[in-house]
């Protein structure tokens, strides 16, 4: 299965997913002009990787910002995760959050209310 894999810009996080090692990363900033069109590849590789799915999934966000309609993307993308944790493929998703930034921390505490997938909350400290 082809990784995906791009770097970012000021309105889109680099992206870096990759079935043969199982790690899946989302990092910077989320803005896109158009938030749906932008993760719709992503949420389709996940759908195609839970077929063949690591015996771990190891995601890592670590987001500066991200508007509304990527939130509700980023959502759909837990799912995602969700559906191949429940089919017996573990995942451990890594919130990470700047020491000081209180919105990054409840961003992540709120996903981890709705989905059900290990979070772990890492704290960048300076």
């Amino acid at each position: 299965m082809e990784p995906i894999s791009f770097e970012g810009t000021p309105k889109t996080p680099t992206v870096n997913f990759n079935a043969d090692n199982g790690i899946i990363e989302i990092k910077g900033r989320s803005i896109p002009e158009n938030s749906i069109e932008f993760y719709k590849p992503l949420v389709d590789w996940l759908e195609k990787y839970k077929e063949n799915a690591q015996p771990m999934t190891k995601v890592i966000i670590q987001l500066e910002y991200f508007n509304t309609s990527s939130s509700k993307c980023i959502l759909d993308v837990f799912k995602k995760l969700e559906a191949i944790h429940k089919a017996k493929n573990p995942v451990e998703i890594h919130w990470y959050y700047e020491e000081d930034d209180e919105d990054m921390l409840e961003a992540g505490e709120d996903y981890e209310s709705i989905i059900r997938v290990p979070f772990k909350m890492v704290e960048i400290v300076e």
